[in-house]
């Protein structure tokens, strides 16, 4: 059963069950963690009726609520997106096991060796609004990471959340994973107190809108993975193949328009634009997207387009999560580069272009965590970059950056071994020299 913890030293007494739980899950073998992520993936499949009903009911209870379009279809959990959930699980299951992995292999002098391995980070804060599915995709990833989690959904994903966490603790409970690796919290005050365990919480993953992840950032002393926005832009060249720039915008802004990862802005040059713009506007009305234009581009579609807003500098700063798209006609590619490093979130930037020149110049001056040509912003997933699942997506300048998989949940450490060496050897009149011999990584 899945309890709401009422105050701070509940919530710390929850959070050292998960630390323990995750010392001991840190040194289990691959061959372990990959028992568990089989056993929650089929227990996750048994438990599917309950997982989708309890789904309908939050959908349900949104809708009373008036939620807004684009947070509803974060929450909406249908059968397909489940089965394809539960597959990501074993994806992970599949990937190679980040932990122990030997980066640095040096001898410093005869009988004195360092190594640098691969290990946990410890215990992970996961903060989510709607999407259930996070829940699933981030344990599967835990365990393989050897790290132990604390799930905080949303208010809205209350019970599909109960539902998917109570499978993955059966799940484990048949296997040498300790149940409590895994927790739920449900309140808004366990949410503020969780960003106060700076003593037992090693990482903060916060998913969701802007404003939710600031506050996140603004409110924790213990280091925050996440992006703040997603403002994406694709900018069509003047090279362009138009048949291409229409499918990939019209993917890029429609396949799924609440992703962080869908266009906000189209950035057209100005040679190609009484070209491509009627027949992308066309396209993109049909699929019932909003287009708000700047001046060039509400005169190239007035003739045939009445409707066409007129963008403001507003815009260019909006991440929509819907079926709104802002179009601005630029006079080179670098007016395009350097509009979207102004206004853009570093999270995944496009060009369309057959000019090869170009499209180098565009992925070498975009400060972007995925920076594409000549196709969709929707490939910024780590699913489809094979990651299996991903925990969220970094747009900060350091490491891990992008859709954050297993490679992002694990830092290292410094072993090293010797026979009686000491400091002093290497100081003074006398002193040795240290060898630095690097030694085969596969020792």
């Amino acid at each position: 059963m899945i309890v709401s913890h009422k105050n701070s030293i509940d919530l710390i007494n929850v959070a050292k069950q998960t630390r323990l739980a995750a010392m001991k899950l840190a040194v289990l073998s691959t061959e372990q963690k990959n028992q568990a992520i089989e056993a929650v993936a089929s227990a996750l499949e048994s438990a599917k009726d309950e997982i989708l009903s309890a789904n309908i009911a939050d959908c349900e209870a949104a809708t009373k609520a008036g939620i807004a379009k684009p947070l509803y279809k974060r929450l909406q959990l249908d059968e397909h997106k489940l089965r394809d959930t539960i597959t990501g699980v074993r994806d992970v299951g599949k990937l190679a096991d980040p932990v122990g992995a030997l980066q640095i292999h040096r001898e410093i002098d005869t009988g004195l060796v360092l190594k640098r391995v691969t290990c946990p980070l410890g215990v992970l804060g996961v903060i989510f609004e709607a999407r259930p599915e996070a829940a699933i995709q981030i344990a599967s990833l835990a365990i393989k990471s050897g790290n132990g989690v604390i799930l905080k959904g949303g208010k809205e994903a209350i019970n599909s959340c109960e539902a998917i966490v109570k499978a993955i603790k059966k799940g484990l409970s048949q296997t040498a994973v300790n149940p409590d690796a895994v927790q739920l919290l449900t309140t808004r005050e366990e949410t503020l107190e969780l960003l106060k365990l700076d003593r037992y919480v090693d990482l903060i993953i916060p998913r969701g809108s802007n404003s939710f992840v600031r506050f996140v950032q603004e409110n924790t002393r213990i280091p925050v993975l996440g992006h703040a926005d997603g403002i994406c832009h694709l900018y069509v060249d003047a090279t362009a193949d138009i048949d291409k720039a229409v499918t990939i915008t019209a993917d890029s802004k429609t396949h799924y328009p609440a992703a962080c990862n869908a266009i906000e802005t189209l950035l057209v040059h100005r040679s190609i634009a009484p070209q491509f713009l009627p027949k992308v506007a066309t396209i993109l009305q049909e699929l019932n997207v909003e287009l708000r234009g700047d001046e060039l581009t509400r005169n190239i579609l007035s003739s045939s387009f009445s409707n066409i807003k007129t963008a403001t500098e507003e815009d260019w700063e909006t991440e929509y999560s819907d079926l709104i798209l802002s179009i601005r006609i630029v006079d080179t590619l670098e007016d395009a580069i350097a509009h979207i490093n102004d206004y853009g979130s570093k999270h995944t930037d496009a060009i369309v272009t057959e000019n090869k020149e170009a499209a180098d110049t565009f992925l070498a001056l975009v400060n972007a965590a995925g920076v594409y040509h000549n196709c969709s912003t929707r490939f910024a997933d780590g699913f489809r970059y094979g990651f299996g699942a991903e925990v969220g997506i970094s747009t900060q300048q350091m490491p891990p950056r992008g859709p954050v998989g297993l490679e992002g949940l694990v830092t290292y450490k410094y072993q090293m071994r010797g026979d009686s060496h000491i400091c002093a050897t290497y100081t003074g009149a006398n002193a040795k020299t240290f060898t630095h011999q690097d030694l085969p990584i596969d020792a």
